[in-house]
């Protein structure tokens, strides 16, 4: 069973199984197996794997509302949803399970790790399948507010409808010429031109379907991809420990109609995006690394 299980993992030191086994932390139906247990085919173990060393998401979760079912929260930049890859301890949901002493807590949606904004979690299991078929069904209203080069010749508001697909084990989804499977309302809400630094807008971004990578696709085709993404136009590598310039897409608004009290209930973020703050560094940034582009090309 142990040769077996060096096979099975190869991303796990050999020597570190061999632990597990003299430490009986690996168990069948049974209980703990020894070290030189035969294989069993079609047996079932169970262990609980090393947790990974996470660097610590400098940010706080802000609490937007709580009742006795459900929970709104302000996501930060940089924090997962839930517990994937690299990342368990340092994601949204093993925060809020401690720190609000909910240990039955469960998003009823996701967000990606670098989006910040509105993220919805229900308190109790038994309402938690109602809350996710609102998301599901696309019964919500959702909103989202980005920052990005503002080009005066882009016609706004649109409508952008396109076919995107994200092909397993792959990073980045992409469009492709098909039926279509993801549309998304784009309106300009502000604009500002600041010299040399070239000029910076802020979109409300309205998607009626949730393809992965869709708003920043969606952007990206319009020709003003948002600021600090690193999947589009082109793929860079940063450190997960890299707080600085975040993706500059805000999950701003949730609206929907309980499924239990058929209240129309709407929650709006308190978060803002750096970029539309903090305008002159943002702008004067991007500027530079366009013209970097260009030089490039």
């Amino acid at each position: 069973m142990r040769d077996h299980l060096v096979e099975r993992l190869p991303r796990v030191d050999p020597a570190r199984i061999d632990a597990m086994l003299v430490e009986r932390c690996i168990v069948d139906r049974n209980g703990p197996i020894a070290p030189d247990a035969p294989f069993v085919p079609e047996e079932f173990l169970w262990f609980h794997r090393d947790l990974p060393v996470e660097a610590p998401v400098p940010f706080e979760i802000g609490v937007v509302h709580r009742d006795e079912h459900l929970v709104i929260v302000d996501k930060p930049h940089f924090l997962a949803t839930i517990p994937r890859g690299s990342h368990i301890l340092e994601t949204a949901l093993v925060r809020l399970r401690h720190d609000l002493d909910l240990p039955e807590l469960s998003p009823a949606h996701r967000l990606d790790r670098p989006t910040a904004g509105l993220l919805m979690f229900v308190v109790h299991r038994e309402r938690r399948g109602a809350y996710q078929t609102l998301f599901r069904d696309r019964r919500v209203r959702k909103t989202y507010e980005a920052v990005a080069r503002h080009d005066p010749a882009l016609a706004l508001p649109r409508t952008v409808e396109s076919r995107i697909v994200k092909d397993r084990g792959v990073i980045r989804a992409y469009e492709e010429p098909g039926p279509v499977n993801a549309v998304t309302h784009v309106e300009l809400l502000a604009h500002r031109d600041h010299g040399a630094g070239g000029a910076l807008a802020r979109y409300r971004l309205t998607p009626e379907t949730g393809r992965t990578h869709q708003l920043r696709v969606h952007m990206n085709g319009l020709g003003v991809p948002l600021l600090g993404d690193d999947f589009f136009p082109e793929l860079t590598e940063k450190p997960l420990d890299d707080f600085s310039r975040p993706l500059q897409l805000l999950a701003s608004g949730l609206e929907f109609r309980d499924p239990f009290s058929g209240t129309l209930r709407r929650f709006t973020t308190r978060l803002d995006l750096q970029a539309w703050t903090s305008y002159s560094a943002w702008a004067a940034d991007t500027w530079v690394r366009q013209q970097d582009r260009k030089v490039e090309r």
